[in-house]
């Protein structure tokens, strides 16, 4: 937790040493304090009801295993403050014990996890679990953390919290993860999990409507291409 706290204290630093007169940083900063706010309200009412009939099928298809199709994960948010995320289950029940058996049992697999903290091939993913990771779908519940203000439509992908010593930057402190973002909709396979960081300063730089709308307009193809896993 000191070293969570020194990077806030760096941001901190970072952000009151900045020329704050400038027409940049105040656009950007009413942006995010009040229009974004509005937008994400907005945006995610019209989506409602298409994503709430999306979810219910889903649901009934992931709980004939007998378990809740829906789990909610501790995650950090802007500030540094934890909330809970939800999402529709796309693992078996047990998955982090089958997750450090997996691991501890494959070497290769165990590199794979600490540089991107994903894997190609997760021994936790159940068959329709694959499906909604593919196409996003199992993201879609977290509408209503954009609903109760802990999230944004776009922002920097949520970070679990023993990932908080892995991430090297300050940008996402500053601002609500988001259900889609930069690295959401870029080469996200392929980078590492540091490498995050990089997405997440260069969006909170980029930081403006009319990002956000490209940003979501892009996020539209990826779910279609199914990049996911």
């Amino acid at each position: 937790m000191a070293s969570h706290d020194r990077r806030l204290n760096t941001y901190a630093d970072i952000i009151s040493g900045l020329p704050r007169a400038t027409t940049e940083l105040r656009s950007r900063s009413i942006y995010a304090s009040f229009i974004k706010p509005v937008v994400d309200v907005v945006l995610t009412l019209m989506l409602a009801l298409p994503a709430a009939i999306i979810v219910g099928i889903f649901a009934l298809l992931i709980m004939r295993d007998g378990h809740n199709p829906f789990y909610r994960q501790s995650r950090i948010g802007k500030d540094g403050r934890a909330f809970r995320m939800w999402k529709l289950r796309s693992m078996v029940p047990n998955a982090d014990a089958v997750l450090e058996g997996y691991l501890a049992k494959n070497p290769e697999a165990r590199r794979e996890w600490d540089f991107t903290q994903k894997l190609k091939n997760d021994p936790r993913i159940t068959p329709i679990g694959k499906l909604i990771r593919k196409t996003s779908i199992d993201e879609l519940p977290q509408l209503m953390n954009v609903l109760c203000g802990e999230m944004s439509l776009v922002g920097p992908r949520p970070m679990m919290l023993d990932q908080r010593m892995l991430y090297p930057g300050v940008a996402y402190y500053a601002m609500r993860p988001g259900v889609t973002g930069f690295w959401q909709t870029s080469s996200r396979n392929e980078s590492s999990f540091a490498e995050r960081a990089t997405f997440d300063a260069s969006y909170f730089n980029a930081m403006s409507l009319g990002t956000d709308l490209r940003v979501l307009t892009k996020t539209v193809g990826v779910v279609f291409a199914g990049t996911g896993y």
